[in-house]
């Protein structure tokens, strides 16, 4: 079969490479649509690399070339023979981390018990951690960790579920948080009213719209964002005021907003150094700081001190794994098939870049992410 091989910083050849064998708790997947996550440009030019040795170590992309690409829809081709739940034609999306229930443990670890499956003692993570990742023609991956799609959902739409699932289970998380404020909460002194987005990249418009469809959340919500096209979406999703940081002091726009005290809740999903450090000026003393985005080149840890000031409570969330349902298959990932299927939340309207092969990905992730009219980039594979 065909992949996407990254063997160094920056350098993706399409290689031809063995077709996985397919266990007999596996199902071998016919890859139909991957989605470019911002995961992928982190570890492509080198500022990450998750696939580490035993120690802990990473291991270079000369020693172990990577093939990325983490947010899967496909086509089952062939089954595993203890697999009775899926058949070869069903429409699939993929949750890339395995787990407990992944690897068949008698015994759930303590993460897994607790509905936390994306820190599981044995995690590992398809297109992340070193396990061979969707961009490629095939995939294998065990059937628990395959949600059956049974609408007429593209599949450019339907690699869109990890994303959202990773919004949902960050929203979990703050849920689930020992905060001063809470979306929803009984006492109307702790009730969220004021929220605040970093970001309108694909991650902070599906926090913009699961904030309204998701948690029904009707209080004041402001998304700060520099780009022209995906302010307009944030508008479109529901948000009441888009700050643009290079025409306004966003920190003083904040505070007219919201009585000169700030947010109760900051969503930092653009993972830009100058927006972290901005944080201080923008939430109320105990406020609740979701760090969604990665990166945050050019700031120094120096900046944490004014946060720290305030007492906020930090939720530090990643991916879309959480409990489980009683199949085995991943409750989040379901979830959020739901709310693409019925509509409730909006999707297509993200996906602004659509590459027909593999031979592209080199130059979407060198180069056409930094397009001005770039908002999510997917991969659609031919179906031969």
């Amino acid at each position: 079969m065909k992949a996407c091989v990254l063997h160094d910083v920056a350098s993706i050849e399409v290689r031809e490479i063995p077709r996985p064998q397919v266990p007999p708790d596996h199902v071998l997947v016919r890859v139909s649509a991957v989605g470019i996550c911002g995961t992928d440009t982190h570890i492509f030019a080198g500022h990450a690399n998750y696939n580490t040795d035993a120690s802990g170590r990473p291991i270079p992309l000369s020693v172990q070339p990577q093939i990325l690409g983490h947010e899967i829809s496909g086509i089952i081709e062939e089954i595993g023979a203890e697999v009775r739940d899926l058949k070869p034609g069903d429409r699939v999306v993929l949750d890339q981390g395995l787990n407990c229930i992944s690897i068949h443990r008698s015994q759930l670890c303590e993460y897994c018990q607790t509905g936390d499956s994306h820190q599981c003692e044995f995690y590992r993570e398809h297109g992340i951690t070193g396990l061979q990742g969707g961009l490629a023609e095939f995939v294998a991956i065990p059937a628990s960790n395959a949600i059956l799609v049974t609408s007429p959902l593209g599949v450019a739409e339907a690699a869109m579920v990890e994303p959202l699932g990773c919004v949902i289970h960050s929203s979990d998380l703050v849920g689930r948080a020992h905060s001063r404020y809470a979306i929803n909460s009984e006492m109307p002194e702790r009730r969220v009213r004021h929220v605040l987005v970093c970001g309108a990249g694909p991650a902070g418009l599906l926090f913009t719209q699961y904030l309204r469809h998701g948690l029904n959340y009707d209080g004041l919500l402001l998304v700060v964002e520099p780009n022209a096209a995906k302010r307009k979406l944030a508008e479109r999703f529901g948000c009441d005021q888009v700050l643009d940081p290079t025409s306004c002091d966003v920190g003083a726009e904040v505070q007219e907003r919201t009585a000169g005290r700030g947010v109760q809740y900051l969503i930092e999903a653009s993972g830009q150094g100058k927006s972290f450090a901005s944080i201080p000026r923008l939430i109320r003393k105990q406020a609740t700081v979701l760090l969604y985005g990665h990166g945050h080149a050019g700031t120094d840890l120096s900046a944490l001190n004014s946060v720290m000031f305030k007492e906020p409570t930090l939720v530090t969330p990643v991916g879309a794994s959480g409990g489980f349902e009683t199949d085995g298959r991943p409750a989040v990932y379901r979830r959020a098939l739901r709310m693409i299927e019925q509509r409730r939340i909006e999707v297509s309207p993200i996906i602004s870049h659509n590459y027909a092969s593999l031979d592209a990905v080199q130059g979407a992730l060198s180069a056409g992410m930094r397009s001005g009219d770039y908002v999510k980039g997917v991969v659609t594979l031919p179906q031969n």
